[in-house]
Order: C-alpha cells, then sequence, then structure tokens
C-alpha cells in the first residue's frame, strides 16, 4: 500500500478536536436538525438504520424522507422522527428532481442532510443532489454516502459551492465507480487517493476500509486502524453515516464529526465483539452504545 503523511486517530487526537460542548439545559433545537434522505423498495430499512444513528450521535431533531410506499412503516418504525413521503419511480427509487422539488421546504431548515443509504438509480441520484446543493443552508453539512456519493462523477465540481461543508463516505469498490478507478487500484493506493478525492470534490472524504483513511480538503490525512472484522456486515456503512450526520448537526466541524463517527463505530462494534463475539452482531445493535462512547 502507499504510504504517504498522515496521522494516526487516537483518543489524544481526537480530543485535540473535541465535539461541541452540550449544557444541561440545551434542547433538542440546540442540538440540531438531521434531515435524511434515502431507501428503495429493494433496501427501504437502511434510511432507518441511517436515521437513528443521527439520534444516538446526539441530534435533537430528525426527519427522514423516503420513497412514498414505504413512509407509513418508517414512521411507525421510527415514531421519533417526522416522515417525508417522496415521489417515487415505477422500479421502487426516488425520484430525484420531483422528491428535491417536495423537500425544498424542508431542507434549508436543517443543519445536517444525509443522502444516499438505499439509494441506487445513479440519475435520479444527481437530480436530487445537485438540487439540494443549491437549497441546503449557509452553515449546514452535507453528507453523501454510497450512491449519493458515486453520483458526484455527473459534476465534479458540484460540491465547490458548499466551501467544504460536505462529507464523503464511500468504500473501496464505490470511490472506484467514481473516480474510474479499478478496484483493486483504490486498496492499494487508498491514502493517496483519498486525499484526491478530498481535493478534487471539495469534501471531507471518509474511505471506509482496514484501514480507513480520512482526507480533509485541505491536505490533512487520518488513519483509523481500529476497526474489526465484525463492522464488516450489512447496514454498517449507514449507520456511521449517520453517526456523522448526527455529529454534524450539533455543531461540529466536517472533518471532526467524520474522526468521531468512524472512532465511535469502531469502539461500539468493539463493545459489541466482548458481548456478543466477534462477528454475528447486527448493524443496528451497534447504535445502543454510541451514545456511552461518544460523551464518557
Amino acid at each position: 500500500m502507499t504510504t504517504v503523511a498522515h496521522r494516526n486517530v487516537t483518543r489524544a487526537l481526537l480530543h485535540r478536536r473535541p465535539l461541541p460542548a452540550l449544557a444541561n439545559d440545551d434542547d433538542k433545537e440546540a442540538r440540531g436538525r438531521v434531515l435524511a434522505i434515502g431507501g428503495s423498495m429493494l433496501v427501504p430499512g437502511a434510511i432507518l438504520l441511517a436515521g437513528i444513528a443521527a439520534l444516538r450521535a446526539g441530534a435533537g431533531k430528525l426527519q427522514l424522507a423516503t420513497i412514498r410506499s414505504a413512509a407509513l412503516g418508517l414512521g411507525l418504525a421510527v415514531p421519533e422522527s417526522l416522515v417525508l413521503a417522496l415521489p417515487q419511480t415505477r422500479t421502487g427509487n426516488i425520484a430525484g428532481a420531483r422528491a428535491a422539488a417536495a423537500l425544498r421546504p424542508y431542507v434549508a431548515a436543517t443543519n445536517a442532510v444525509l443522502v444516499g443509504p438505499g439509494m441506487a438509480s445513479a440519475r435520479s441520484v444527481h437530480q436530487l443532489v445537485a438540487a439540494l446543493v443549491a437549497q441546503i443552508g449557509d452553515a449546514a453539512t452535507l453528507v453523501l454516502d454510497g450512491a449519493a456519493a458515486i453520483a458526484l462523477r455527473e459534476d465534479e465540481r458540484l460540491l465547490k459551492r458548499l466551501s467544504g461543508r460536505a462529507v464523503l463516505t464511500p468504500h473501496a469498490g464505490e470511490i472506484a465507480s467514481l473516480t474510474g478507478l479499478d478496484r483493486r487500484h483504490v486498496e492499494k493506493h487508498a491514502p493517496v487517493i483519498a486525499q484526491h478525492a478530498a481535493a478534487k470534490f471539495g469534501a471531507t472524504v471518509v474511505l471506509k476500509g482496514a484501514p480507513t483513511w480520512i482526507a480533509e480538503p485541505c491536505g490533512a490525512l487520518f488513519r483509523f486502524a481500529g476497526g474489526s472484522v465484525g463492522l464488516g456486515t450489512s447496514g454498517s456503512g449507514d449507520a456511521l453515516a449517520g453517526i456523522v450526520a448526527g455529529l454534524a448537526a450539533c455543531g461540529a466541524m466536517p472533518g471532526t464529526a467524520a474522526l468521531w463517527g468512524v472512532w465511535a463505530h469502531a469502539a461500539s462494534g468493539a463493545l459489541l465483539a466482548k458481548r456478543i463475539g466477534k462477528v454475528g452482531f447486527l448493524a443496528r445493535e451497534l447504535l445502543v452504545d454510541v451514545p456511552a462512547v461518544l460523551r464518557r
């Protein structure tokens, strides 16, 4: 693997980049609002995982937006959230342009917008992300996961107007699709590719893997090698994206939210591995320990 100058993600490093302090009298408005957009007929539950993760990370208010046919079930499963029923295509995906129009009244009032969990249609995702970039508030953070991150290949400069207020959370296969590179090449040169992508797209890039590399647009590069094999399970990436969005909603800068999110995700996995076993725990179970590992 290519070696480049970087810093390791440790508790000491995180303490030098602390999360915003919480006051005992802070209400839910003070801890920020997350709008999480995603889901499809094939993967309707992904956005549920991401949304609950955002609340576990400390966000005060949650709004979930998904395809119309899944909205009622989602609202019953997550009673803590407002749920928006979005127009959908005949193939069961979020209809990008029409969904963006329906979301317009909500986007500007949010502190963090997460897009991507459970989404697959590249054309619809690009239409949606392009509209959201124009609608999002001047101090809000945009988190793009999965297909939403890949959608940037349609417009490499799309996130530039956000001035660094964006986080991408791809794994090696997704960043290979985004950049046109071979996956094996990405895995071999992950730190360099993460840095290049962060500079190219103007966003903090969390290139998930073993290890995970976090690159900021300014050129700073971080390595996290504290993950475990059990984290490689369905829905784990959705949980991580939700944690990052929740921390951003609480006021953490994008790079700080990414660093703490990666660490908290792995720390929760380590606790589960002790209680349940090295593998076999579920992504939803990761979320229970997130508050404790973040605030202890």
